[in-house]
């Protein structure tokens, strides 16, 4: 599993995977662009799946109102 690192910035704060930044100290960089949107659920809500992540464990999906973001993998099943 990834581990995620929390990034604040001038524009806000979010969860990263460690990954995605080069680390000196407290200070990073960026070397891979990524969103920390996360996007609430609920039990039996079909997503759209646009992403898996699966070094992290997180998928990028879509509802159907048309938000994104990433959800925890272990919350979803597959539809057969």
């Amino acid at each position: 599993m990834a581990c995620f690192v929390l990034v604040t910035t001038d524009r806000g704060a979010g969860w990263v995977p460690e990954r995605h930044l080069d680390r000196d100290g407290s200070v990073a960089v960026v070397n891979e662009a990524y969103d920390t949107t996360e996007l609430p659920t609920h039990a039996g809500q079909e997503l759209e799946a646009l992403f898996e992540d699966r070094l992290s464990g997180w998928m990028r999906c879509r509802a159907n109102d048309g938000r994104e973001g990433w959800v925890p993998e272990k919350t979803l099943s597959r539809l057969s």
